[in-house]
């Protein structure tokens, strides 16, 4: 069986499950759950701290894993991301009191209050950069006020929570984050059982992002219409019982959805209508 690992919690674990449950697969029902077995696929899913996901991928325990790219290059564990996953998008960022520095490069001397030591560490020595990290979990923004560090490096949603602190946002982003799959370094490229989940995935991942698009349209405006729905290949094109009126269907992107409907009606087209798309494979 394919052996994945699923973050247990957090912000990452709600969307992953149910990612994976569009995409077919069996998942728990009850949190204490902390192993399910789906035979109909073939996969075994272990719901771990999404700290230690890394962890264990890197170790060849499980094959795969899902978590964020925040966590994996923390952890430092010898695994690599293999698709993007589109949720649980943050922004990795420093933060201090006004007037204390303006970026990394006033950094030197100072102490930096963190729960990413790993990935502040790195930062630090690829920007030549002398400063202090210290480690905490939870929550980092009294770090400061308590006098642990002069500045704190956390993902930063709205920056509302440092605003509140008063604190302001310095500097360029560290990095950028999202829910991505991961696989031990060096691991089986081709692996048929790891493929046949990422194209599952992916044909999640395009379902959330087209719509299906059918509308009528006469023959002599056909080449605008196919211009505003090209879909993935061709759209498919099929002529009415009325002579001279085609039937037209097409994928197209969701959020450009309203817009070519409104474009087409202008040039003529009728009966358009859009459905949702629930799996799919290209």
């Amino acid at each position: 069986m394919l052996r994945i690992a699923v973050p247990n919690k957090g912000a990452i674990s709600g969307p992953a499950m149910a990612m994976l449950h569009e995409a077919g697969y069996k998942q728990r029902k009850e949190s204490k759950e902390l192993v399910l077995v789906d035979p109909e696929n073939q996969v075994e899913f272990f719901y771990l701290r999404p700290r230690d996901i890394a962890i264990y991928v890197s170790s060849g325990r499980l094959d795969i894993g899902i978590t964020g790219r925040d966590l994996l290059l923390d952890s430092g564990a010898d695994a690599e991301e293999i698709l993007q996953l589109g949720f649980a998008r943050s922004t990795f960022r420093y933060a201090t009191k006004p007037g204390t520095a303006a970026g990394p490069q006033d950094f030197d001397g100072m102490t930096i209050a963190t729960s990413y030591e790993g990935i502040v560490a790195k930062h630090l020595a690829d920007t030549g950069v002398n400063a202090s990290v210290v480690h905490l979990d939870g929550a980092v923004e009294t770090a400061i006020e308590l006098g642990v560090a002069q500045i704190i490096a956390d993902v930063v949603e709205t920056g509302t929570s440092m605003r509140n602190a008063g604190l302001e946002v310095i500097g360029e982003p560290i990095m950028k984050s999202e829910a991505v799959v991961i696989r031990r370094t060096g691991a089986e490229a081709d692996d048929p059982k790891v493929q046949q989940f990422l194209r599952r995935l992916q044909g999640v991942l395009v379902a959330r992002s087209y719509v299906m698009m059918d509308y009528d349209c006469r023959v002599e405006h056909l080449e605008r219409a196919v211009a505003l729905t090209p879909g993935l290949e061709s759209p498919t094109i099929s002529p009415l019982h009325h002579e001279g009126w085609v039937a037209v269907r097409s994928m197209v992107a969701s959020k450009e959805a309203q817009r070519i409907m409104d474009d087409l009606y202008d040039l003529g087209a009728r009966a358009i209508l859009t459905t949702a798309i629930h799996a799919c494979r290209l």
